[in-house]
């Protein structure tokens, strides 16, 4: 049998059954190497109860209740959605609602991306203004709490339409969805008290990156300062529920910003991902330095989802950072896509993007088509631009270098900030590298998995929040001391 007629066949295996992968994660296994590394460390597994939590765990990862959509993929971004709610970044009924609509009129990247997105909108506008008072005078708005946290649980239902647009009739309306995500952010960042500082920090000559930096008083006390690292296809709305209420809560400073291939970085000015994410670290590590309410031997570095790759490349690279968590850890991306579409890269840039466009593309179904499109676009402008139109891109080998240049382990070993590294029961993206980075690390390491039994499981545990953040910052009030 010729390769061709080989790998034919697997690629229209892929196209039937690899939706699902795409959209959470490969099903690829990986094998940790045998333990035994230096440095101190120490593995837990979090909320586990006395019985067995593997027996006790059931198959389906997301048994009763807990499958909202049928669709895997669907299935955990709104997971993410209704978890968001212990952390006021959504509301169940809201969410529920919304979820019922969307069945009711057929899943899809379109009814998806409608139904949030009238969401959001109806929560952007601001609630009546109270009338003026007795004496005449106008009273100060009441209700400027409502707006903040209506503008919050915005931001969340826009970043919600904004993942799935590319697939829906008007793929063009990415970057207004973009910006109506962002601009309910701000509403929310500048309602808060004290307000949250906002500026521009230097990236290179021609790009700088928004920051927004939360306190939890004005006072100019040093305080202990965490930097929080988004992911692939993030939004600012997962850094509140992922880090930035509980560093508030234990009297934390946190700092929110888009690195290259995120957020306004990727989405208004087309920069994407690279492999040295210290040149984006860097410089807010610089920008911390100058505040006197952060102390400077207490900056921690924290990355989630494809975040716990970029963030060890940057605690390799910037020696000032006294503490990292990876949410999970990541070794490389790139193993995070379906073994059949990594087989077809070779060093052979034209031939790779003849079987891509020959071989792969006329095999995709509408929605494979969407998650390659949605999963490569931080990688390349041009990839975003032509799915922007309504295309399939055409080089698939120059994004696909960027992905592999993420791996991180050629400088693992020369992390040396004291590192926590989480795992998921049922992780879908990235199995089995959270234990190969752990077994990598040569610094004092602590290993941690949350579990099924509490309903911690997935990729980020999307139904548990607030489990992952007693978790992320107890470590770090232990490692790095309490504010």
């Amino acid at each position: 049998m010729s390769s061709a007629v080989s790998r034919r066949r697997a690629l229209t295996g892929l196209a039937a059954g690899a939706a699902a992968a795409l959209a959470t994660g490969t099903a690829a296994a990986h094998t940790a190497p045998a333990a035994g590394t230096s440095g101190a460390s120490r593995t837990t597994t979090a909320f586990t109860p006395t019985a067995d939590p593997v027996a006790a765990a059931p198959a389906d990862p997301t048994p009763g209740v807990m499958t909202l959509f049928d669709d895997p993929g669907f299935n955990f971004a709104g997971l993410l959605a209704l978890g968001a709610a212990g952390m006021r970044a959504s509301d169940v009924g809201e969410v529920l609602t919304a979820v019922n609509a969307i069945n009711t009129a057929g899943l899809d990247e379109q009814t998806y991306t409608d139904t949030f997105l009238a969401l959001g909108d109806r929560l952007v506008a601001p609630p009546r203004r109270s009338r003026a008072g007795k004496d005449g005078a106008a009273v100060r708005d009441r209700h400027e709490q409502t707006r903040r946290f209506r503008s919050l649980r915005a931001s969340q239902y826009y970043a919600q339409a904004l993942f799935y647009v590319l697939g829906t009739d008007a793929p063009g309306r990415e970057e207004d969805i973009y910006l109506a995500g962002r601009r309910a952010w701000d509403t929310f960042a500048g309602l808060c008290e004290p307000a949250v500082i906002t500026d521009r920090v230097a990236y290179d000559r021609k790009t700088s990156m928004p920051v927004w930096f939360f306190r939890s008083d004005t006072s100019k006390r040093r305080r202990p300062t965490v930097i929080l690292t988004n992911g692939s296809d993030g939004q600012n709305i997962d850094m509140w529920t992922y880090g930035v209420a509980a560093a508030l809560e234990r009297g934390w400073n946190a700092l929110v910003y888009d690195g290259p291939g995120q957020g306004e970085v990727l989405f208004a000015h087309g920069v994407p991902f690279n492999g040295t994410w210290e040149r984006a670290v860097t410089p807010l590590v610089d920008w911390l330095l100058r505040r006197p309410d952060v102390d400077p031997r207490r900056i921690a570095l924290t990355g989630i989802s494809m975040g716990g790759n970029l963030t060890v490349r940057a605690a390799a690279f910037e020696p000032r950072l006294a503490a990292l968590v990876t949410e999970p850890g990541v070794l490389s991306p790139w193993l995070g896509f379906p073994a059949e579409i990594r087989d077809i890269v070779s060093d052979d840039k034209e031939e790779t993007n003849r079987i891509w466009n020959e071989e792969v593309v006329p095999e995709l179904t509408p929605s494979l088509a969407y998650l390659f499109k949605k999963r490569i676009e931080p990688f390349s402008p041009e990839a975003m631009r032509e799915a922007r139109e309504g295309r399939m891109f055409t080089d698939f080998w120059t994004p696909a270098q960027v992905v592999m240049s993420l791996d991180v382990t050629p400088v693992v070993r020369r992390v040396k900030a004291p590192t926590l590294v989480l795992d998921y029961d049922d992780e879908q993206f990235y199995p089995g590298q959270p234990r190969e980075l752990y077994d990598a690390l040569t610094t004092r390491k602590d290993y941690t998995k949350l579990t099924a039994a509490t309903g911690a499981q997935l990729h980020c545990s999307p139904m548990a929040p607030q489990q992952h953040n007693e978790v992320v910052f107890d470590w770090l009030e232990d490692t790095l001391g309490t504010a």
